[in-house]
């Protein structure tokens, strides 16, 4: 009797960037739509349909369930910047917010069999790059463009191409922690995957039925508590390094 398909395991691993869906020109230049970018859009629908349930129909007193957890979430990250950042920099909340949200679901979206959009390194080099904007603003706002510059040449002058790496290399650095534990560990729960499922035809068993139960167990820490802790580190560091960039609120008291 055949076994369907679907039942023998993967014949292979393929680890590959994600999908090319389309390709167009502007001025010359190739742009790819790739699976990413739709897999991002769901992600938005989401998240941005969670938000309208929760925050549906607010009242002052007897409030719902949904609203509390809604109250409760959102407190809990404005305590977070707060605690962070300051009372200064509370106006950051819907930026960490949404980056906390977006990388998590993101992240979560491989449980369904969809490939991570955190997975794709040019996903979160763009959220690295908008927070290293925002650290260049904030600079500029409380330095001005002279003192940034100025910057450049702590302690001494000497320091200004050591400076200058060290500013490029801020953004480079976040994205690529997140992207590397997040895409290792998709390498790694395939790996998993294809090896028990090699190990399952040459003990002769007709469906790779050792692929069932242990990498579920695995994907609580690669998929769960992984996807967690990495979204939470890169909102982390992103509230250090735009706080560092201005004054504390008691040297703006001062």
């Amino acid at each position: 009797m055949a076994i369907p398909e679907f039942l023998q395991g993967p014949s292979e691993l393929d680890v590959s960037g994600p999908k090319v869906i389309t390709s167009f020109k502007i001025f010359g230049l190739t742009i790819n739509f790739t699976e990413t970018v739709v897999l991002e859009w769901i992600v938005m629908a989401v998240i941005i349909g969670l938000a309208v349930f929760l925050t549906r129909n607010l009242r002052v007193r007897n409030i719902s369930k949904r609203q509390a957890v809604a109250e409760m979430a959102v407190e809990a990250i404005t305590n977070l910047v707060r605690d962070t950042m300051g009372k200064r920099f509370l106006g950051f909340t819907p930026y960490i917010a949404t980056i906390f949200c977006f990388s998590i679901f993101g992240s979560l979206i491989s449980l369904l069999g969809l490939r991570a959009v955190t997975s794709d390194f040019s996903v979160l080099l763009t959220w690295a790059a908008i927070t290293f904007i925002l650290i260049t603003a904030t600079k500029i706002r409380y330095g001005g463009i002279g003192g940034y510059l100025k910057g450049f040449t702590d302690p001494i002058p000497v320091m200004l191409p050591i400076n200058i790496l060290s500013e490029v290399a801020t953004p480079t650095a976040m994205a690529l922690r997140h992207f590397g534990n997040i895409a290792g560990g998709s390498i790694i729960m395939g790996l998993v995957y294809y090896g028990l499922t090699a190990l399952s035809h040459m003990i002769r068993l007709q469906v790779p039925i050792l692929t069932v139960g242990i990498p579920a167990v695995l994907s609580l820490y690669f998929d769960l508590f992984s996807d967690f802790m990495q979204a939470f580190i890169f909102i982390m560091l992103t509230m250090v390094f735009i706080s560092n960039a201005g004054p504390s609120d008691d040297a703006a008291e001062t």
